[in-house]
C-alpha cells in the first residue's frame, strides 16, 4: 500500500470514526423517547447522475441505522424538477418530520421552504448544495477547491500545449450554487493559462444539452479550433465525448463525480480525469447532523466549519476532493472501496486494468 492509499483510507476512516463517536456519544437514542424520529430525505437528481441513488441514498440510511435505532429516512428524488421536490418537501412537513436532509434542484427557491419548516419547528440541513434560507447545517465538499482540481487536472492533460489551447466550458446548472463554485475555481486556474476560453455554456447538468453545445462549438470554431473540453460532471462529459467522437475529434476532457463509466472510459483513454468525493464520508456528516438534530443535540461539537450564507453562520463540514488519473484509479477509487476492481475491470477493460497496476482476484 503506497502513502496516497494511506492518506485516502486514514483520512476517510477518520472522519467516519470521528462522527459516529460523535453521535454515539449520548447513548443510542438519548434524548429521544419522544417525538417524530422520520428524518426526511430529499435529493435533486436521477437521470443526470447516477450518484445520488446509487450511493448517496444507501449511505444515508445506513449512517442513520447505525446511529439511531429508532430513527427511520423517508426518502424521495426530485429527479430534476423543483417543483415536484417543492411537493415532497411539503409532504414531509404534513407528516411533522422534524428534522429534513435537503439537496435542492434549484437552491436560489427554498429560502421560503426553510421558513416555512422552522414555522412548524422543522430543522433543514442543506446536503451537497447550499440552499438558500436560515438552514441548521451544511455538508458538502469544497466546491471551488474542486473546481481548481478540475482546471489544473485539464492543464495537466494538455501539457505543453495549454498555453496554446482553445478551451470550450461546459459548466452545470446556473440554479446550483455549487456549480458557480466549481466554474469559478477552474478559471482561477485555466485563465491566463490557456490561449483562451473561446466557449462558455451551461449544460444544466443535462448530458443531451451538454452535446448540442458542444456540437455548437465545433461547428463554430471548427475542428482544429478546440484543444480541450472541461465537463462540470461526468454525466455531461459522457455525452461531450461522444459528440466529439462523432465529429472525429479527440481532446481532452474532464468531468467529475467518479462515476463508474467515466473510470473506465479514463482507463481507456477516452476520458483525461475525474474527481472523486468520497460519498461515505458526506453520508456520515450528513446522518450525524441530522441525528443530532433528531435528538435535540447541539451539533456545533461535530461541525468542522462556518460557511457564511447571506450574513448567516451556517455551522457545516467541507470535505476535500481528489483528481482521479488513468494512474490513480488503483489508490483512490478502487483503495477507497468506491468499486471494486472487478466492477471496474470488465472483459472489455481488462487490458487497461492491467496496463494500470489493477489486477481482478
Amino acid at each position: 500500500m503506497n502513502a496516497l492509499t494511506r492518506r485516502i483510507l486514514a483520512g476517510t476512516a477518520a472522519v467516519s470514526a470521528a462522527l459516529s463517536l460523535a453521535a454515539c456519544g449520548s447513548s443510542t437514542d438519548a434524548g429521544s423517547s419522544s417525538g417524530n424520529k422520520t428524518i426526511g430525505l430529499l435529493l435533486p437528481e436521477k437521470s443526470s447522475s447516477t450518484r445520488y441513488e446509487s450511493f448517496d441514498k444507501p449511505l444515508i440510511e445506513a449512517s442513520v441505522a447505525a446511529l439511531c435505532t429508532r430513527c427511520t429516512v423517508d426518502y424521495a428524488n426530485a429527479d430534476g424538477d423543483e417543483a415536484a421536490q417543492k411537493e415532497q418537501f411539503d409532504a414531509l412537513l404534513a407528516k411533522g418530520v422534524k428534522v429534513i436532509l435537503l439537496d435542492p434542484v434549484n437552491s436560489s427557491a427554498t429560502a421560503p421552504w426553510v421558513a416555512a419548516a422552522a414555522k412548524k419547528g422543522t430543522k433543514v440541513i442543506a446536503y451537497d448544495r447550499l440552499a438558500a434560507g436560515n438552514v441548521a447545517a451544511y455538508i458538502s465538499f469544497d466546491n471551488e477547491r474542486t473546481g481548481e482540481l478540475q482546471g489544473q487536472a485539464l492543464l495537466d492533460a494538455l501539457g505543453n500545449k495549454a498555453s496554446s489551447a482553445n478551451v470550450v466550458m461546459i459548466n452545470g446548472a446556473g440554479s446550483d450554487p455549487n456549480a458557480g463554485q466549481f466554474k469559478k475555481g477552474a478559471h482561477k486556474v485555466l485563465d491566463e493559462k490557456v490561449k483562451r476560453i473561446v466557449y462558455e455554456q451551461s449544460g444544466e447538468w443535462r448530458p443531451e444539452l451538454a452535446a448540442t453545445k458542444v456540437n455548437e462549438a465545433i461547428s463554430h470554431f471548427g475542428k482544429s479550433g478546440i484543444q480541450a473540453v472541461y465537463s462540470a460532471n461526468d454525466g455531461m462529459a459522457t455525452s461531450v465525448i461522444a459528440a466529439l467522437k462523432a465529429a472525429g475529434m479527440k481532446v481532452p476532457v474532464g468531468g467529475q463525480d467518479a462515476t463508474l463509466d467515466a473510470i473506465q472510459r479514463i482507463l481507456a483513454g477516452d476520458q483525461a480525469y475525474t474527481i472523486y468525493k468520497p460519498y461515505k464520508p458526506e453520508a456520515d456528516a450528513a446522518a450525524t447532523m441530522a441525528v443530532y438534530l433528531v435528538k435535540g443535540l447541539d451539533i456545533t461539537s461535530v461541525a468542522s466549519a462556518m460557511t457564511e450564507s447571506n450574513g448567516l453562520q451556517i455551522p457545516s463540514m467541507l470535505l476535500s476532493p481528489i483528481v482521479v488519473t488513468k494512474e490513480k484509479v488503483a489508490t483512490t477509487v478502487i483503495a477507497g472501496n468506491l468499486y471494486k476492481a472487478s466492477e471496474v475491470c470488465t472483459p472489455e477493460f481488462v487490458e487497461a486494468c492491467t496496463a494500470n497496476g489493477i489486477t481482478v482476484n
